[in-house]
């Protein structure tokens, strides 16, 4: 049997060493990938969002695991990505900031209109980060498609709101960022990991 470790996804987890995993969550286009390519100039660790590096994937071996083909395999493997993320942040002594967590994949599932498996709910109350989330507001003025991103900004706008209600669900308390450019977001979201590191 599996010691209660976050190693190991479904077991309570230790909150004092996961309150240096910070979260950045909200609506796609919203500016988050860009705000970690100014995080990691100043030294801090980042883990990337799972959704596009799973669409990558699936598109590179013409897989299925798709949100416009099977949202909810999709979903199963964002899981996997962001369990594996979370463990491999558990080696890291430092603060680690994510591009989404673990309670995006219930988020999504709800936007989805999918059921959420137990076993997800079982990880968004196990597998925790700092209890103050970032979330990176609808922004249109920087929205954009791509090969990945298809969503509208309607639909960019409803997931930002799932998200911020998953969180707050699931006892976190949503921080908003500033509409502010990338190297101003980067530098609030260094002053609040550098406050928790003198905590």
């Amino acid at each position: 049997m599996a010691a209660d470790t976050p190693e190991h996804p479904g077991a309570p987890d230790d909150h004092r060493r996961t309150e240096r995993f910070f979260v950045v969550t909200g609506g796609p286009g919203a500016g988050k990938s860009t705000l970690l390519a100014h995080l990691r100039p100043l030294g801090l660790a980042c883990a990337p969002e799972a959704g596009r590096a799973v669409i990558r994937d699936q598109r590179a071996v013409g897989g299925r695991g798709l949100p416009w083909g099977d949202p909810a395999l999709f979903a199963e493997l964002m899981l996997s990505w962001d369990l594996r993320s979370h463990r491999e942040a558990a080696a890291h002594e430092g603060a680690v900031v994510f591009d989404r967590g673990v309670v995006d994949v219930l988020g999504y599932l709800r936007l989805s209109g999918l059921a959420v498996p137990d076993h997800v709910r079982t990880a968004a109350r196990a597998v925790r980060y700092h209890p103050r989330v970032f979330v990176a507001p609808p922004w249109p003025e920087i929205y954009r498609t791509d090969g990945e991103r298809r969503q509208s900004r309607a639909e960019a706008e409803r997931t930002h709101e799932a998200m911020v209600a998953a969180y707050t669900e699931y006892g976190y308390e949503p921080v908003e960022l500033p509409r502010v450019p990338p190297a101003e977001r980067a530098a609030f979201v260094a002053d609040a990991v550098a406050a928790w590191g003198r905590g």
